[in-house]
């Protein structure tokens, strides 16, 4: 028997320590990156030190002579660049308060590359000037050269100055259009300038009246044009946003964040149409699905209803077109084959001779406010009230302006995206439009959503989340559209277009911004204060328009009692998002369907002037971008007063009312017009009891306005006249407590 031979290895010697100049090598090994950084920066340094004469060295004279005869006077730039380098390289395991792009570098790179033949054409320097170091030195001779035989010194010296503009452009990081709006910019300055210089004679524009109301100008008034200016109020205002030269405060579009679209892939869209039309052939409905749009959300796939074969009263087969209510009762079939949750038909989609079948995507992109307000859509509103709104069916991106709305109501569940809607729209405004131009007025009985406003310059007060002071506001709102009116009628003005362009050539006038009002949930002020809330809504939406007052209302409890017939006659623009019946949707839109919606900003939105309701994804602004458009603001005006609350005393009044008696206002300008007054006139012009009428006395006495009766008499003394006004100066003072 063989003995196995043994496969151990054999036993390695023991490996000695590494000494100490081995140990220092290896510890230096992880910074050599940094050393070799260090020691670029250090070599740097002193040629820049070497080059102007201020250190010798028995290697810097050739060497600074060598790089004058290559680089020129770009020897300076380009080692100081290295001194950066090797600087960069010799830190980087440190956290940098800086960041550089790839695109930066190359700019920097062809900044100098381009100076250099751009120096020597500008100082006209030849081969042996360029040996002396004078102008870009060689490099920059060997670049200029070839161009100048090729096409002359006019060309290269335009090629090299594009090059140039290139390269600082890409370093600064800014596009060619942000250089064309900086032409623009200029332009347009130039252009002020020169009409400061000369301004423009004034025109004369006559009125566009009704043949019964016209009254002929006097022609001596028509000979003098700077004392008779008239503008025709109902001609359309181009008062939009420019983006190629808007005002300098408002915020830029790079606060704002980019969107990504997301929508089915093809081989997805082919599967659900083979499966749309193979159930409905099932149900024996032959439609083919002739048309497909993508939408950030939904993909609608349009189905054209086909025909069958019917036996007629003789016996002979007729071609029959299948209703499109067939095809519209097989929205669950239809949804169950292609196993979505919710499905929306709509039959027939409006402009199209096809039954719309809008299925829900997998992945809901979202649609962000920076690719909406650089859309064409946004651009041709031309208004300061334009809002986004966000993209169709079809992805296409989709605005509305306030101003022609001109109140919106918005209904929609708990989570569906109503406040989120508010938020954009709120968003989009104070982003295009100064605090000298809008206002804003919230109310957030939630006292969560909107508050984040707070500090806006465009806000007036703050966000009011109480109930009894929002009914306040609406009161002042009521007040406020009435001054305006008021100053309408005295310099004859028809809405607030026409009064400021008025007020801007008035010494004593002052232009008036336009108000946005908007409140987060209407169901609470409803149920707390319905006939106040429902009378100031509706008188306002009624006559507010053109006052430039818009009401912007949302809720989430689309019910009767809520929504009112009153009020949803005021408000013919309605948005719906996801409701939870098909009732509720009936209380907002007057249609079915809004059930069916996906949530999460997917909505159903009624123009006034539409047929039908139009489904839409709606905007979505982060916390994010509202906070940076918030701190914009305070950053481009720290200096911003707060505009003061107008409705406190408004809402002082009210509540001394409701505390007394709200006739007590209406005895104390009886008290005014009167010497004397007793109970029994307050019972006979108020329409009143003698008890009530009995307290109301105690209250004036209270305030100070009637004397103490005497004994046994009936009557007291007014101790206030007309020029009075005693329920003032106890809320003022009541305010200032």
């Amino acid at each position: 028997m063989t003995r196995k031979a043994s496969t151990r290895a054999p036993k390695s010697e023991p490996v000695p320590p590494p000494t100490w100049d081995e140990r220092f090598i290896n510890s230096l090994i992880p910074w050599r990156v940094e050393i070799a950084g260090g020691a670029l920066c250090l070599f740097a340094l002193i040629t820049l030190l070497a080059l102007p004469g201020l250190t010798e060295a028995a290697w810097s004279g050739w060497w600074t002579s060598l790089l004058r005869q290559v680089f020129g006077w770009g020897a300076y730039p380009l080692f100081f660049i290295l001194a950066a380098v090797g600087l960069h390289l010799a830190i980087r395991k440190v956290k940098r308060p800086y960041h550089f792009q790839a695109s930066q570098v190359v700019g920097l790179e062809l900044l100098l590359i381009t100076a250099l033949p751009l120096s020597h054409l500008l100082t006209n320097s030849n081969l042996s000037d360029a040996y002396r170091g004078l102008g870009g030195g060689l490099v920059g001779w060997a670049l200029s050269e070839p161009l100048l035989e090729l096409i002359g010194p006019l060309l290269t010296s335009i090629v090299y100055a594009v090059l140039l503009l290139w390269g600082f452009a890409l370093l600064v990081n800014y596009t060619w259009l942000d250089m064309l709006e900086t032409l623009n910019r200029l332009t347009i300055a130039l252009r002020q300038w020169a009409d400061k210089i000369a301004p423009p004679e004034p025109e004369i524009v006559a009125p566009a009246v009704e043949a019964e109301t016209a009254v002929p100008l006097p022609q001596s008034r028509l000979t003098n044009p700077p004392d008779l200016i008239i503008i025709d109020d109902s001609a359309p205002q181009d008062e939009g946003i420019d983006w190629q030269h808007r005002d300098k405060r408002l915020p830029p579009l790079t606060l704002l964040e980019e969107g990504s679209a997301a929508a089915m892939s093809p081989a997805e869209i082919d599967e659900k149409k083979r499966i749309i039309e193979e159930t409905l052939a099932d149900f024996q409905i032959p439609a083919t699905v002739t048309e497909i749009r993508r939408g950030p959300a939904i993909t609608q796939f349009g189905v054209e209803p086909g025909y069958v074969e019917k036996v007629g009263p003789e016996g002979d087969l007729k071609q029959q077109k299948i209703r499109i209510g067939q095809i519209a009762s097989l929205r669950r079939d239809l949804a169950l084959a292609l196993a979505v949750t919710r499905l929306r038909i709509e039959a027939p989609v409006p402009g199209r001779g096809v039954v719309g079948v809008e299925v829900p995507n997998a992945e809901i992109s979202l649609v962000r406010l920076r690719s909406v307000l650089e859309a064409d859509a946004f651009a041709k509103i031309k208004s300061p009230l334009g809002v986004a709104l966000g993209q169709d069916v079809s992805g296409v991106p989709l605005a509305v302006d306030l101003a022609t709305l001109p109140h919106l109501l918005i209904a929609g569940t708990t989570g569906s995206g109503k406040s989120v809607c508010i938020n954009a729209f709120v968003s989009c405004l104070v982003f295009n439009n100064p605090p000298d131009k809008l206002n804003l007025i919230m109310i957030d009985p939630k006292k969560v959503e909107l508050i984040r406003f707070n500090g806006l310059p465009h806000l007036i007060g703050k966000v009011e989340v109480e109930a009894d002071r929002a009914v306040g506001v609406l009161r002042w709102l009521t007040a406020e559209m009435d001054r305006r009116y008021e100053l309408f009628t005295q310099v004859g003005a028809r809405n607030l277009n026409g009064y400021n362009r008025r007020a801007a050539g008035h010494k004593t006038l002052k232009k008036l911004p336009y108000l946005a009002v908007f409140i987060d949930e209407l169901a609470d002020l409803m149920h707390m204060y319905p006939g106040d809330v429902e009378r100031t809504l509706c008188r306002l939406a009624q006559m507010a328009r053109a006052t430039g007052i818009h009401l912007v209302v949302a809720t989430q409890r689309p019910s009767t009692d809520v929504i009112t017939g009153l009020i949803k006659a005021n408000f013919p623009a309605r948005l719906s998002f996801s409701v939870a019946s098909g009732t509720d949707s009936r209380v907002i839109l007057d249609t079915v369907g809004a059930e069916q919606l996906l949530g999460k900003g997917d909505m159903l939105f009624q123009a006034p002037d539409a047929a039908g309701p139009a489904r839409v994804q709606g905007v979505f602004v982060s916390d994010n971008e509202i906070e940076r458009i918030v701190n914009h603001w305070h950053t481009t005006l720290p200096d911003f007063e707060p505009i003061p609350t107008p409705w406190e005393t408004l809402i002082a009044k009210h509540a001394l009312l409701d505390e007394t008696d709200q006739l007590l206002e209406q005895a104390i300008e009886i008290a005014q017009k009167q010497d004397t007054i007793s109970s029994s006139m307050l019972q006979r012009r108020l329409r009143i009891g003698f008890p009530r009428a009995a307290r109301i006395m105690e209250h004036l006495y209270e305030m100070g306005l009637v004397e103490d009766p005497q004994t046994g008499g009936k009557t007291r003394k007014s101790l206030v006249d007309e020029n009075d006004d005693p329920l003032e100066e106890i809320l003022s003072e009541q305010i200032e407590e």
